[in-house]
């Protein structure tokens, strides 16, 4: 297959994602309702401190926490789910590479995720008077799909792993919170012990939430927007490995039946 025949797969496959998760009530809730709650918790924590400045701060970063719940919980559950329909093994089975059919899957699910930045930033300014001033506001249109399509590559090597792990649900049930905490979505990563930062700078959200909140506050934006690119294209090429090893090991073996 050529590459337009792959894009054009990846196209329709989006296309048929999004619209599959727009209709889903608990994927929409997961998507806002629960970053909302973190963000007034964070909202309320930083009046309580004084700090009322830093409100965009907090909303920016529970934003970028429903983007990272919604890949996560996504990918694996939609996996799960295909694995009860008995459809997962179909799509291993594909002509195309399973890669090609998975990367629409992790994308729709963080473009859904997007919703999260949108509805903490609204909810904020309504009912706590967050200021939604943006010191570099076109750096900060480029951020976010950039940060949104980074983590969507960053669940498609997650979900790679989801194809033999039966279990994915409890796999994404551990990843969410030390995420969260890792890579300064709510507090700077510098109050966290030394050793956490090298990890942090593995990850996708931690250099989109530097380079979203940068954008917002004030800043260097074009070093993390790169680091995030970079990590992103990191992701695609492990997942494009990782696959091809998962893939063969799940036809191969007797004991890792699909479904």
């Amino acid at each position: 297959m050529t590459l337009t025949a792959y894009l054009r797969i990846v196209g329709l496959g989006l296309v048929f994602r999004l619209r599959e998760f727009a209709v889903s009530r608990w994927f929409i809730q997961m998507a806002t309702v629960q970053p909302i709650v973190f963000a007034s918790i964070a909202f309320y924590l930083f009046h309580a401190g004084g700090r009322p400045g830093t409100l965009l701060y907090a909303a920016l970063g529970a934003g970028m926490m429903g983007i990272w719940s919604s890949t996560l919980f996504g990918s694996g559950g939609a996996l799960q789910w295909n694995r009860m329909q008995g459809t997962l093994e179909l799509l291993v089975a594909a002509p195309p590479p399973f890669l090609v059919v998975l990367l629409p899957l992790t994308l729709a699910t963080s473009i859904t995720g997007a919703y999260a930045i949108v509805a903490t930033l609204v909810w904020g300014r309504i009912f706590f008077g967050v200021p939604l001033h943006f010191v570099h506001p076109l750096a900060f249109a480029l951020a976010v799909p950039i940060a949104v399509v980074a983590l969507g590559l960053m669940g498609l090597l997650m979900a790679t792993s989801f194809v033999l792990y039966r279990n994915a649900n409890a796999l994404a049930n551990f990843l969410e919170y030390p995420v969260w905490v890792v890579t300064g979505l709510l507090f700077p990563v510098a109050l966290l012990p030394g050793w956490v930062a090298p990890i942090s700078w593995l990850l996708a959200p931690k250099w989109g939430i530097d380079a979203i909140r940068n954008a917002a506050l004030g800043g260097a934006v074009w070093r993390p927007l790169g680091l995030c690119v970079l990590t992103g294209a990191a992701y695609l090429v492990l997942a494009a490995i990782f696959s091809g090893i998962f893939e063969r090991r799940a036809r191969a073996e007797a004991t890792r039946s699909l479904t």
